[in-house]
């Protein structure tokens, strides 16, 4: 039989929406955007998960008044 690989995957919500996916890859994780309004962070990595959810906190403030025009 081959090797199964467990890989540990996470919903990541901002406001109460799900807005992507975190794939621990080692010692990282890999995020996977699921709305447009975080796409730009789509397949970057980061350290943990705390620095995931700030990136997407900060993301979404930056571009909050690009997005209501």
């Amino acid at each position: 039989m081959g090797r199964v690989s467990i890989m540990n995957r996470q919903v990541i919500e901002h406001a109460g929406v799900p807005v992507g996916i975190a794939v621990q890859q080692g010692g990282d994780y890999r995020f996977i955007a699921v709305k447009f309004q975080v796409i730009d962070l789509d397949e970057r990595r980061f350290n943990s998960l705390l620095d995931l959810r700030t990136a997407i906190r900060d993301h979404v403030a930056q571009n909050r008044g690009a997005l209501a025009a």
